[in-house]
């Protein structure tokens, strides 16, 4: 027996906004025939507005403490690209840990502060 993941649950002040980042960063959709809307509570999107994909649900607390889980991003780009990307769509820098050799990852934080890392490419890491 084995437990599929469903979706990867954000507890967040505004899920609307959040989704619209997020729908940003990885390309994945709301679903079809039940578009999310700012009233709403409960905001998913999905690849092609399907599961597994990332639910954001709206709770009157702040972030206060980092995250015990997080998505690391493997873009279809460099990394660097992909950071670059990232910073203009509202994300921040939290900690870089790229290294001279052009290993290492960077660590960024969405708009509600909720950390993420971006690796490197496939190519980048030699598997095409």
């Amino acid at each position: 027996m084995v437990a599929k993941i469903g979706q990867v649950t954000f507890d967040c002040r505004d899920g609307y906004t959040l989704s619209r980042f997020w729908t940003q960063v990885t390309g994945y959709t709301e679903v079809p025939d039940d578009p999310n809307l700012p009233e709403h509570s409960q905001h998913f999107i999905g690849p092609d507005g399907k599961h597994p994909g990332l639910l954001f649900i709206n709770v009157p607390d702040a972030k206060t403490v980092k995250n015990r889980l997080h998505l690391d991003l493997v873009p279809d780009t460099t990394r660097d690209e992909e950071v670059e990307r990232l910073l203009a769509l509202g994300a921040t820098v939290y900690e870089d840990h790229r290294k001279e050799d052009g290993t290492g990852w960077v660590t960024m934080l969405d708009p509600e502060g909720n950390e993420f890392c971006v690796e490197r490419s496939e190519a980048e890491r030699g598997r095409h």
